[in-house]
């Protein structure tokens, strides 16, 4: 089984979703379960329905789970499996305040050396009413383990020292609770981030103490640069994936893009299923990926032009019945635009008043705009089906011609003045010219 595990503390980060998408297609390639582990565990940080929101975007990206748990319901297993440590001497209670540990970590400092916890500290607080915290004994020997993308990885035991599992307040910590929750659901294949890098040798040594000798693979993938080279943070909102989506990029854009980053793809606009077809997560660069907006943009582009115009209007359109007429003009439009946003604005100052008193590209031409108005208003009802004999009846009944008439025209019928060509666009507005003309007051 492979599983997906975001915490409810905050917005859902491109690289928590690049994560998803993979254990997503290699439970699929593999034929296992997908789970959905809500890690819940930090009391404090949780924001009240962000994992509903969690759960929503993984739906909206086609990523749907076999199974949906929260860690917090699995506490009374975590507490047994401490137990089970405590009574077998694999695990001892520690009774160090903070301010005994704040200073031997700033001695440490001063002697230029690592800090790591000394089990003959454990019980030098024991008289004082601090409760105590359980502590796993770290390991005598080195933890090796292969990573499937950045290859075999292997912490010496000075690196490993005993920490802790359980919290003061009974609450396990995030490797506690991951690494026994792994067990409980039987994970065998682990997609993360390599932030998690060290904290795999933890989550093996629990397990290892716990009597579990069941082979787990990991992938850790490497992380996300922003566009200026450094790591992504909270702050770069193209990290966001709400952001991104309100801002018109697709779902299936979205991916394709996320799977394509610092990988070898065989084609450069694919869906999610078709990448189930050839994926291989061991072709994932090992170096870090910076984040290309303006690649993003070009495959979100070239996702909109794949979709039908019963597709294209159902997006710009929130009316139950698809407008092909409206579809069409939106394919048109799409030379244009990038982003459903962009292309939606264009399309809904086609149907909002028309301002033609201001100016556009420094000229004036209210006045025309005002004549050929009037005449479509007239004309309305019995607009010619051809583009060419509407041009000629315009300019005979306005008698307008060259920029004086082409100008105007475009700015009453699309609120621009400039865009696609009127011979593409007239025959989709003229079946809907009684929702287009109207002016602003």
């Amino acid at each position: 089984m492979l599983r997906f595990a975001p915490s409810p503390t905050g917005d859902m980060h491109i690289g928590n979703l690049r994560a998803a998408i993979f254990n997503y297609i290699l439970a699929k390639q593999r034929n296992e379960k997908f789970l959905i582990r809500i890690e819940d565990t930090d009391m404090a940080r949780n924001i009240p329905g962000k994992d509903k929101e969690i759960l929503s975007l993984l739906n909206l990206f086609g990523l749907f789970w076999d199974s949906l748990v929260y860690q917090s319901h699995n506490f009374s297993k975590h507490q047994q499996f401490a137990e089970f440590l405590l009574q077998n001497n694999k695990a001892f209670y520690c009774y160090c305040s903070k301010e005994f540990l704040e200073q031997k970590k700033q001695e440490a400092i001063e002697q230029k050396i690592p800090f790591r916890y000394d089990d003959s500290w454990a019980e030098i607080c024991k008289d004082s009413t601090k409760k105590p915290v359980i502590r796993l004994r770290g390991s005598q020997k080195p933890i090796t383990y292969r990573d499937e993308i950045k290859g075999e990885i292997t912490f010496e035991p000075n690196e490993l020292d005993s920490f802790v599992i359980i919290r003061e307040d009974g609450i396990p910590t995030y490797n506690f609770a991951c690494a026994c929750d792994d067990m409980i659901y039987d994970i065998d294949y682990i997609v993360r981030g390599e932030d998690h890098v060290s904290n795999t040798p933890k989550q093996l040594l629990i397990r290892q103490s716990l009597g579990y000798d069941k082979h787990i693979q990991f992938a850790h993938l490497p992380i996300i640069l922003g566009q200026d080279g450094k790591k992504m943070s909270k702050r770069d909102r193209a990290s966001s994936v709400v952001w991104l989506l309100e801002e018109g990029f697709l779902p299936v854009a979205i991916s394709n893009y996320l799977i394509a980053m610092g990988n070898a793809v065989p084609h450069e606009i694919f869906t999610l299923s078709e990448a189930i077809e050839w994926f291989d997560i061991k072709k994932i660069a090992k170096s870090p990926v910076k984040f290309d907006l303006a690649k993003l943009r070009f495959i979100n582009h070239a996702h909109l032009k794949n979709l039908n115009e019963s597709d294209l209007s159902m997006l710009l359109d929130s009316s139950s019945t698809p407008n092909l007429s409206l579809g069409a003009l939106a394919r048109i439009y799409l030379e244009e635009a990038s982003t459903l946003n962009e292309l939606r604005e264009k399309i809904e100052a086609i149907f909002a008043p028309k301002d033609i008193a201001k100016l556009y590209e420094g000229q004036d031409f209210s006045k025309e705009c005002m004549i050929l108005y009037n005449i479509l208003c007239a004309k309305k009802q019995n607009l010619p089906l051809e583009y060419e004999e509407f041009k000629q009846l315009l300019m005979k009944e306005s008698n307008l011609k060259g920029k004086a008439f082409f100008k105007p025209l475009r700015i009453v019928l699309s609120g621009a003045s400039c865009g696609p060509e009127l011979h593409q666009t007239y025959p989709y507005l003229r079946l809907m010219i009684d929702k287009i003309l109207s002016l602003k007051n």
